[in-house]
């Protein structure tokens, strides 16, 4: 059964993933220096976000928390 932080460590890794996504297909179509600005700081915040989760989730696998059907 998988854990509830364990649960929303995944979601917050896809989130991450989508937000880097986002700011990639943002960046393509954007028109101004404002907006690439604003879809940089996205994408490093979500590298962050999503280093952040993965560093806890190996935490968890090497205390043994974390059930390998939640990779």
């Amino acid at each position: 059964m998988q854990q509830p932080c364990n649960r929303h460590l995944k979601e917050t890794i896809a989130i991450a993933d989508r937000l880097i996504e986002l700011a990639e297909e943002g960046e393509v179509e954007c028109r101004d220096n404002g907006c690439a600005v604003v879809y940089g700081v996205v994408r490093d915040c979500a590298y962050r976000i999503r280093t952040e989760a993965e560093r806890e989730r190996t935490a968890h696998q090497a205390l043994g928390q974390w059930e390998e059907d939640e990779l």
